[in-house]
């Protein structure tokens, strides 16, 4: 994995465990959907690069699977999403 986990997770309890542990996952289906895209535009096998893209594909599947569950758990955490999505429409319509 290239991200690393910046803490010992042991040290967390119960929901602060439960949403490390998904942003964990989240951070791990992000760093394989930075490798295999990564490894398709290196590839000249066309056969090599359709499937490389559709795992990463999958993978993205796999974060908004660990998002939804996050978001559901941390209302902190919904709230920011939410202002950072408005704070980015604010600076483009601009």
């Amino acid at each position: 994995m290239l991200s690393n986990i910046p803490y010992d997770l042991k040290r967390l309890k119960g929901s602060d465990l439960d949403r490390e542990i998904l942003r964990w996952g989240m951070m791990a289906e992000l760093d394989a959907i930075n490798v295999y895209e990564q490894m398709a535009t290196m590839t000249e096998d066309p056969d090599i690069r359709t499937i490389l893209l559709d795992i990463a594909k999958e993978e993205k599947t796999h974060v908004g699977e660990f998002q939804a569950l996050l978001l559901a758990r941390d209302p902190e955490q919904l709230k920011e999403m939410e202002a950072g999505r408005l704070e980015v429409e604010k600076e483009l319509s601009e």
